[in-house]
């Protein structure tokens, strides 16, 4: 069973990915290129930064949609973590593999309510509502209780400043053999730092562009 290819998932990922490729941001324009850089690696203006672009789509590839699916089918995954729900293109991906797997949960974090609403809109219409719970707020609260005991992948896709540290939350509760995908990784010197040292408890890669693909091995 593959839902990527049938209805509803199928049809509405294609609208959706058309719908960010026509999508502009008025905001992003009242940056210097110097400025949303330093925006994006900082701490604690972060919030802000995503606040003045909350119309910007920043969604996966649809390579790394299919990715993610591939992901939690291959490992019959049932329960994820992720970081930065945007408009829900990613949560439908993960959300249709956890279907196709038979159920599970996915625990998504976002702090912009207009991509909460319009991310609970798109898993609706997906039918897919029912296995994820969308947090509003800034995830370094969100995701700090109420995790599942044992969490079969990470996403981290949200503020590229917080990668770190999303990570330092989520760990404790990633199983031996679960996966951390980070999208924009090569904009998290931090984070990737922090994954590529722990050798003994973690082995990590780059793979396509962007994308750090690890796993826990104990």
């Amino acid at each position: 069973m593959n839902s990527l290819s049938s209805a509803p998932v199928g049809p509405l990922l294609d609208r959706l990915f058309a719908e960010a490729d026509a999508a502009t941001s008025p905001a992003i324009r009242s940056f210097t290129s110097e400025e949303r850089a330093a925006l994006t690696t900082s701490k604690t203006q972060y919030l802000d930064l995503y606040t003045r672009l909350k119309d910007l789509w920043l969604p996966v590839s649809r390579e790394t949609g299919e990715l993610l699916y591939m992901l939690v089918r291959a490992t019959g995954a049932r329960t994820v973590v992720e970081f930065g729900t945007s408009f829900g293109i990613s949560a439908l991906y993960i959300a249709a593999a956890l279907r196709d797997n038979g159920g599970g949960r996915l625990i998504s974090s976002e702090f912009e309510k207009s991509k909460i609403d319009r991310a609970q809109q798109n898993l609706e219409e997906a039918g897919l509502a029912d296995l994820v719970e969308i947090r509003a707020g800034d995830a370094m609260q969100t995701l700090r209780y109420d995790l599942p005991e044992s969490i079969d992948l990470l996403l981290l896709d949200g503020a590229k400043a917080l990668y770190a540290d999303i990570f330092e939350l989520v760990a404790p509760r990633l199983r031996t053999g679960a996966l951390i995908l980070a999208d924009d990784a090569e904009m998290c010197p931090e984070y990737l730092n922090c994954i590529r040292a722990s050798k003994e408890n973690y082995l990590s890669l780059p793979i396509a562009e962007d994308i750090e693909l690890s796993m826990k091995l104990s």
